[in-house]
């Protein structure tokens, strides 16, 4: 496994990270155990979750189920960089008008403590803002960022589907506290989803925020699920026959380099220095252990072409991209 700093951080984490979103809902808790155990033998000690992954009624699941595993002790919580998410509805009655997603101060709070007694834990390395809620104001944000810190119950500060100038002034008002601000930008790209290339990806590198992709394979649909009829969600079945010819040209590159297409893809988001690591939502433990062949794949500058005249990007950085 390849390490590298999380932003501009001191925090070493590894070249890959694992997605926990499954764990509960299509992976059991037996096989997420199994997945993670895997994960620690193969070096990866970054590992992401959310406090409303399990969903619905059971937002909270996936958590409980992390918890559950570093209480099994074998030094599991020691070798573990973990980052977890607060924004979205937790179905907390008790919460009345605060209720439903959003950002505050109070939500932060009364997450935190969930989230940390739902891993059996007292620190979370990296916490994370699921979604922007640009009705908040930062000093709101970062001051009870300050305090959990302060507190010794979160290391780090990321956010995850902001947008370029959220980026920036959410570390201008940190700037302003003598604050380190964000040190990661959780945010969906892949090969078929690279609009971030317009303005994220350039915002981040410039103010020393690591971008972590979410959905690196697009749901499956990089992952050469056309060669089997289908996706596996809804709505796969229409975006297959519109990438149809796409992902048939992404294949034959594939074929031709001798590797899989995740492969492929994993290893084209780790070609870019923007990029951190990119996370692993496996459901299956042979899902996961195919992925760990994308950190040893190093792609040439040909293929590197081949992959931008097959899934073309947006023309660059902005404002070059549409302008001059």
């Amino acid at each position: 496994m390849q390490y590298t700093t999380l932003g501009r951080s001191g925090l070493k984490v590894s070249r890959l990270c694992l997605g926990t979103m499954n764990f509960g809902v299509d992976t059991s808790e037996e096989d997420a155990f199994r997945i993670m155990d895997a994960a620690l033998d193969a070096g990866i000690n970054f590992f992401d979750t959310a406090n409303i992954y399990g969903w619905g009624d059971n937002a909270g699941k996936t958590e409980k189920i992390i918890g559950r595993w570093f209480k099994q002790g074998g030094g599991r919580r020691a070798k573990t960089v973990l980052a977890t998410k607060f924004y979205g509805d937790m179905n907390d009655k008790d919460d009345g008008p605060n209720s439903g997603p959003g950002l505050s101060a109070y939500k932060l709070r009364r997450h935190l403590e969930d989230s940390l007694k739902r891993l059996k834990t007292d620190h979370i390395e990296l916490y994370q803002m699921h979604h922007v809620d640009r009705s908040v104001n930062w000093n709101e944000l970062w001051g009870a960022f300050e305090i959990a810190a302060a507190q010794g119950k979160i290391g780090y500060v990321g956010s995850s589907n902001f947008a370029g100038w959220d980026l920036a002034v959410a570390q201008g008002e940190a700037k302003s506290r003598g604050n380190l601000g964000l040190v990661s930008e959780q945010h969906k790209y892949n090969l078929l989803c690279r609009l971030p290339e317009l303005e994220v990806l350039p915002a981040a590198e410039n103010l020393g925020i690591g971008i972590i992709p979410w959905s690196p394979l697009d749901g499956g649909l990089l992952a050469g699920n056309h060669r089997g009829g289908g996706g596996r969600r809804s709505g796969d079945a229409n975006r297959l026959e519109k990438h149809a010819a796409q992902l048939e040209a992404f294949s034959k590159l594939c074929d031709e380099l001798g590797e899989r297409e995740d492969t492929v893809a994993l290893a084209w988001l780790l070609a870019n220095p923007a990029v951190t690591a990119p996370i692993i939502g496996a459901r299956t433990l042979e899902q996961f252990e195919r992925s760990l062949k994308a950190v040893e794949l190093k792609l040439d500058e040909h293929t590197l072409k081949r992959l931008d005249e097959i899934f073309p990007g947006p023309g660059g950085a902005a404002p070059n991209a549409y302008a001059w």
